[in-house]
C-alpha cells in the first residue's frame, strides 16, 4: 500500500469519528423527541421518546369500566405499539440523516 492509501484510510477514519459523534448527538435529541399515539379515538393516548422510553399514559376516564378491563389492555396495547413504530420511524429517519441511508455494521457506531 502507497502513502496515497494511508491518506485515504485516514479520511475514512476521520469520517467514521465524525459519524459516531453525530449519532451520538443524534441519540441525545432522540431521548428529548416525543412522538403520540391514541387508540379507541383517544380515548387512551401514549407519548414516547424516539429512544423507545414511554412518557405518559394518558386514559380517558369515560372508558374506565371496571367490568371492561380487556377493552383497555386492547387499547393501551394498540396505542403502545403505534407509539413503538413511530418512535422507531423517527430515529430511523434521523439515522438516515447521518449515514446517508447505508447499513452501517452491528457495534460500528
Amino acid at each position: 500500500m502507497g502513502f496515497g492509501g494511508m491518506g485515504n484510510m485516514q479520511k475514512m477514519m476521520k469520517q467514521v469519528q465524525k459519524m459516531q459523534a453525530d449519532m451520538a448527538k443524534m441519540q441525545e435529541e432522540l431521548a428529548n423527541k416525543l412522538v403520540e399515539a391514541t387508540a379507541g379515538g383517544g380515548a387512551v393516548k401514549i407519548i414516547m421518546t424516539g429512544k423507545q422510553e414511554v412518557r405518559e399514559i394518558v386514559i380517558d376516564p369515560d372508558v374506565l369500566n371496571p367490568d371492561d378491563a380487556e377493552m383497555i389492555q386492547d387499547l393501551l396495547l394498540a396505542a403502545f405499539n403505534e407509539a413503538l413504530r413511530k418512535s422507531q420511524e423517527m430515529a430511523s429517519q434521523d439515522m438516515n440523516k447521518i449515514t446517508g441511508g447505508m447499513k452501517m455494521p452491528p457495534g460500528l457506531l
